[in-house]
């Protein structure tokens, strides 16, 4: 399935409808360049869960758990861009079962962690120039109001049948 996200608020009301389908157990992967939305997209998913925030970028801590303030799943929010493989991330002993988890830059490391993800690669336009960066924590608003289109696909039994069932 396609998604056009035409600035910062069309990402994050695409990811408080997304929160309405997600339930425990759910692994979605977030996959797209530096400041493409993916931290803006989860920060719309923990809205619409209803979690305690802010739901920021996890990169120095690896993964943030935000509790569930209206007796839903929490959201586990992992930053893998610094993890060389899936042992790095076991380390991490998610709660993968009881949370809605997702994971950027989690392409190809979360391969057995789950029989069912929905893999959302966040494309920026291209040929936009980039801003320079004075650190690390401006790259979140590289680019904030540009136009995005998320290329949504889920894999496995839990997403069969539904719109963004990747065999269709």
């Amino acid at each position: 399935m396609r998604v056009d996200a035409s600035d910062t608020a069309a990402m994050e009301a695409f990811g408080r409808e997304l929160a309405g389908l997600l339930r425990a157990g759910d692994l979605v992967l977030l996959t797209g360049p530096l400041g493409a939305g993916k931290t803006t997209l989860t920060r719309g998913i923990g809205d619409g869960l209803g979690v305690r925030g802010p739901v920021q970028s996890p990169t120095f801590v690896l993964a943030r758990t935000h509790p569930n303030l209206a007796g839903g799943p929490p959201l586990v929010h992992v930053d893998a861009y610094r993890l060389d493989n899936s042992m790095l991330l076991e380390d991490l002993d998610l709660d993968f079962d009881h949370s809605v988890v997702v994971v950027e830059w989690g392409a190809g490391l979360l391969d057995d962690a789950s029989e069912s993800w929905l893999e959302i690669v966040i494309e920026r336009p291209e040929g936009a120039p980039l801003p320079v960066m004075a650190d690390a924590a401006d790259a979140e608003h590289l680019g904030a109001d540009e136009p995005r289109v998320l290329d949504v696909r889920g894999h496995g039994p839990r997403w069969a049948g539904t719109p963004f069932d990747a065999a269709q």
